[in-house]
């Protein structure tokens, strides 16, 4: 992404290429838009689809085609581009180390109301994102910078954030404010009497404010998370219907705003009246139903189904087979907070029994390539090359174990230790998500290695929302997870950061006053040498700690069906835009 203040990455990418309605002639035809419907596969249903609570890629997938922000990215150029906004903001440092960024809101932006959206709209958004009882703790602190909004009488489109520090997401989390209408979400106008600079600096003492917490009782509701009369954005769709566990559909809006802005972007390219997100927890079934043509686009299909579906006549004919890059990694997480794993050798000795080389070659079948850890090697500066990756090694796991103090005292075959004046054998439960056959073949793997220095693993699985809760509670001993990434700058708080422990995403519970420092110094580093040197410290401490055993980053598997004639892929997840999809059929000219 080419921002004003950081480093435009170059990724291998395959182009996106949106196509208009209608067509040209040839040879006495046109090109009609059929405007088909799509089913989309899911392997597991969305949490909810509240555009500021929810915390699942999925929701966010299906969120991105009923709300819009000021700003997106565009999944071929991986650049900023001005969706609610009419441009990409004015962004200006002030002297007391600040940050200035205008925004203009385009004209022709409304809700389905028809009203203006304005500079009071983005207004609300924040609130809400800052009201201190909003179940949103994973968002807040991206947006923690900005401290107070400037208006203009003359001009009800045109708005300043006013940002207490630099930080090197401004231009991205600022435009990242997914607009709600405030009608629908605060209909007795309880977030009025605040303001953002209130919000900013006294939201502890707000977080008792009678009004604060009617309004977030509200918000947080379940109403707000799957009733259609309730989630409504200024996006192109509508949740029509949501059957838990089976599939939810999304209608395109009639009149949307944005349909008068085709040619402007790919986010105003809209064609599929309708796209029906089809649940089928296992891959097998979900395979099966995308060869029998009951499902048009498939992501994360298993390595051992994605070699075998060229075997396939009927795929052949009717599907087109992707590979392109992901912007994330792969990980496992070790709970450092649980006595068993608080020495830092006992994390490193269980990196060298987890073989990623085999895991690579044999359970995803080549289609990754080897972590160091959280920031991917396409952000080349940032990235720390002079990492090496823990090795298989069997005796250096034994060796380290034995410092760490892990012995067989009994000659029982496993290990054991003294903690906190109790002895313990060395058996922990591996953790992944119910469905998700290389999380589980990993496991297995990581099992047989450990049996072989005297460690007990126990493979366990858990429904989905189970295991994100889970991970969330630090209920786990260790877990398979995935982070996924986009070509921004890194903000490792929300992760890594010691202050996301409770309510945030560092669920490992990594972290000490030095890596926080590091993190926080980061954060508002405008210079990319500069914050290339932070970076790579970072990076070389996170590996030391080895709270987290880094995997891989992935390939994405995609099939995506032939009729869709403009239907490509991206780096950007989930790989593709549904609602761009659109079929031409050749007609006779009259």
């Amino acid at each position: 992404m080419k921002l004003k203040y950081i480093l435009s990455l170059a990724i291998a990418s395959t182009s996106f290429t949106m196509l208009s309605c209608g067509g040209g002639d040839n040879n006495g035809t046109k090109e009609v838009n059929v405007n088909p419907v799509v089913t989309s596969h899911e392997l597991s249903d969305a949490q909810m689809l509240n555009p500021i609570n929810y915390s699942d890629a999925g929701a966010g997938y299906i969120l991105s085609n009923i709300f819009y922000s000021l700003l997106e990215i565009d999944f071929e150029t991986l650049e900023l581009v001005p969706v609610v906004a009419e441009s990409r903001p004015e962004i200006e440092e002030t002297e007391d180390g600040g940050m200035l960024i205008t925004y203009k809101i385009r004209p022709e932006a409304k809700w389905d109301n028809g009203e203006q959206i304005t500079a009071k709209d983005v207004e609300f958004a924040l609130k809400v994102i800052k009201n201190p009882k909003v179940d949103n703790l994973n968002n807040k602190p991206y947006f923690e910078f900005i401290e107070d909004m400037k208006f203009y009488e003359d001009d009800p489109l045109k708005f300043t954030f006013v940002c207490k520090d630099v930080y090197i997401l401004a231009e991205v989390q600022s435009g990242d404010i997914d607009l709600m209408p405030r009608h629908i979400y605060d209909p007795k106008g309880l977030m009025d009497e605040f303001t953002i600079k209130q919000l900013a600096e006294n939201a502890p003492e707000l977080a008792t404010n009678p009004k604060i917490v009617e309004f977030a009782t509200d918000f947080n509701s379940e109403k707000y998370q799957r009733d259609p009369k309730f989630i409504q954005g200024c996006g192109p769709y509508l949740l029509k219907e949501w059957q838990t566990g089976q599939k939810l559909i999304i209608t395109k809006k009639e009149n949307w705003w944005g349909d008068q802005l085709k040619g402007k972007g790919m986010h105003f390219e809209v064609y599929p009246p309708e796209i029906i997100y089809q649940t089928i927890n296992d891959q097998t079934t979900a395979k099966e139903a995308l060869i029998a043509g009951k499902v048009d686009v498939m992501r994360g299909i298993k390595p051992q189904d994605f070699q075998y579906l060229p075997k396939s006549d009927k795929f052949v004919k009717n599907f087109v087979a992707h590979t392109p890059p992901q912007m994330a990694y792969t990980y496992l997480g070790l709970n450092v907070r649980k006595p068993m794993f608080s020495d830092k050798r006992t994390r490193q000795a269980l990196a060298h029994l987890v073989d990623v080389d085999k895991i690579i070659e044999v359970v995803v079948l080549g289609y990754g390539e080897k972590a160091i850890g959280p920031i991917h090697p396409a952000k080349t500066k940032q990235y720390n090359n002079n990492i090496t990756p823990y090795p298989y090694d069997v005796e250096k796991a034994k060796a380290l174990l034995a410092e760490a103090g892990w012995k067989d005292s009994n000659n029982d075959g496993v290990l054991d230790n003294v903690i906190n004046g109790q002895k313990v054998n060395f058996e922990f439960n591996y953790l992944y998500n119910q469905g998700n056959d290389s999380r589980k073949a990993v496991g297995l793997l990581l099992q047989e290695e450990a049996r072989k220095v005297g460690i007990t693993v126990n493979v366990l699985s858990q429904d989905w929302s189970i295991f994100l809760e889970s991970t969330k509670q630090h209920d786990f001993d260790m877990y398979y997870g995935a982070w996924i990434s986009t070509p921004i700058p890194t903000d490792h708080k929300q992760i890594y950061h010691t202050a996301s422990y409770n309510g945030g995403s560092n669920y490992t519970g990594f972290g000490n006053d030095q890596t926080d420092a590091l993190i926080d110094s980061i954060r508002i580093t405008l210079d990319d040498d500069k914050r290339a040197v932070l970076n790579h410290r970072f990076q070389e401490i996170l590996h030391d700690e080895c709270s987290y055993i880094f995997l891989y980053y992935p390939k994405e598997k995609i099939a995506i069906h032939k009729r869709f004639s403009n239907a490509e892929t991206s780096p950007m997840r989930p790989g593709y835009r549904v609602s761009g999809f659109s079929t031409q059929q050749a007609s006779a000219v009259n």
